[in-house]
């Protein structure tokens, strides 16, 4: 998968999702999704070459680590809850979905009930 093939499945991903809102900052260059008003994925190219990083439980993160060299501890953010992913061979995009609806749904689980998207469902982080 090449980087823009990464960060055109992660968008597509995420915008697919109920309730989800993306902001654009400029300094630094992030794209920034979030629902209920929390990030879930954000989007930037690092110094030679783009990235996603998205929440993972900690376990799962490490495993994700150790499993695939392309995934490292979350770019500018929480190394233990947060893993980054680049373009690689190992990458594809069944993976690329599954990390940000698994964040999602970490996310969502965190929410108020009052402030989930409506048509969210419980299993949204579990494809």
């Amino acid at each position: 998968m090449d980087e823009q093939e990464l960060q055109e499945v992660a968008h597509d991903t995420a915008m697919s999702l109920p309730g989800v809102t993306l902001e654009h900052r400029v300094n630094p260059n992030w794209e920034t999704y979030k629902v209920g008003g929390k990030i879930f994925l954000l989007m930037t190219d690092m110094p030679g070459h783009a990235v996603v990083t998205v929440k993972a439980d900690p376990e799962e993160a490490a495993v994700l680590r150790e499993q695939f060299a392309e995934i490292t501890a979350g770019y500018h953010a929480d190394k233990r809850h947060w893993v980054s992913a680049a373009a690689g061979p190992s990458i594809d995009g069944a993976l690329v979905r599954r990390l940000v609806t698994d964040s999602y749904g970490l996310v969502v689980a965190k929410l108020p009930k009052s402030a989930r998207p409506a048509a969210s469902s419980s299993d949204a982080g579990q494809e």
